[in-house]
């Protein structure tokens, strides 16, 4: 096999939360390096995912051997200011449960961290919490 493609990982990932994202109720979703202008007082979500650390499974040559190759996607969740939590968190559980130990398409999430409360909110203007997941998928050459 070939080595792995990012894309069709970060796809996977990115489809699964515009999927349940677009139910209803329909939250705005905005990914890397993608424009965006939030209406004031909406909810919407951010995704980030990046790839990090890679382990050898097997030795040898580039051929007939595994890697595994382990990244994190955060989801920072954006809502009105001065309403309270709730929203961010009724949220925060749609996206824990859509990745929370979840096996998709080869990609293997671990369990959620957060929602969690961030201080200093970007954009301003909005209260924001937090939800990170790291992932993990074998590459075969």
């Amino acid at each position: 096999m070939a080595a792995a493609d990012l894309n069709s990982v970060r796809a996977t990932i990115e489809g699964r939360l515009a999927t349940e994202l677009a139910n209803s109720p329909a939250i705005s979703v905005v990914f890397q390096n993608m424009a965006f202008e939030p209406t004031p007082n909406s909810s919407f979500v951010q995704c980030l995912t990046t790839f990090g650390a890679n382990q050898y499974l097997s030795q040898g040559s580039t051929t007939n051997c595994q890697n595994r190759i382990v990244g994190l996607t955060v989801f920072n969740i954006f809502s009105g200011k001065g309403v309270g939590p709730g929203a961010n968190l009724v949220i925060g559980k749609r996206i824990r449960d859509l990745y929370n130990r979840e096996i998709v398409s080869g990609v293997f999430f671990d369990a959620p961290n957060g929602p969690e409360v961030l201080a200093s909110p970007v954009p301003e203007g909005y209260f924001q919490t937090r939800v990170s997941v790291t992932f993990e998928f074998i590459e075969e050459l």
